[in-house]
């Protein structure tokens, strides 16, 4: 059984962050299932540090944005909205070249809270990232 609240479309997803970050590092989202989504970044020279790997921040950058929109796609966004609270990140080992993906799966869905485990991996399958993001439920003001 899905988590969802209504029926997501991933084109309009991807629609939804032309013009911010996400697209600017070349993010996509590419799968959605039951309980997860999956996207994708490009590690190339928006994506790297100096010294020719994956930029941490970006691995973070990938699991915030894969985190939030699962997490807003989970609440009816008529009546609430979810905002990063706290995330962390272990960079496992490092990656050159190619695109990494992301996959967010919930551990925990609440009222006011929820927490999400995104794992990052290279093109071989190799696990270079794993983060864990809290976020906050808010009501959306009444006008």
């Amino acid at each position: 059984m899905a988590i969802w609240h209504g029926d997501i479309d991933l084109d309009a997803a991807n629609q939804s962050m032309e013009n911010s970050m996400p697209t600017y590092l070349g993010m996509k989202l590419t799968e959605l299932g039951d309980d997860f989504i999956v996207g994708t970044m490009p590690v190339d020279e928006r994506t790297r540090q100096p010294f020719g790997i994956l930029h941490g921040g970006a691995s973070v950058a990938l699991a915030e944005t894969l985190g939030s929109m699962a997490a807003n796609m989970v609440v009816d966004t008529t009546k609430f909205y979810c905002v990063g609270q706290e995330i962390n990140a272990n960079h496992l080992r490092p990656v050159v070249d190619g695109e990494v993906t992301g996959k967010a799966t919930a551990v925990h869905i609440g009222r006011t809270s929820q927490v999400w485990e995104i794992r990052i991996h290279d093109a071989r399958g190799k696990l270079n990232c794993i983060s864990r993001i809290t976020m906050a439920v808010v009501p959306v003001p009444a006008h």
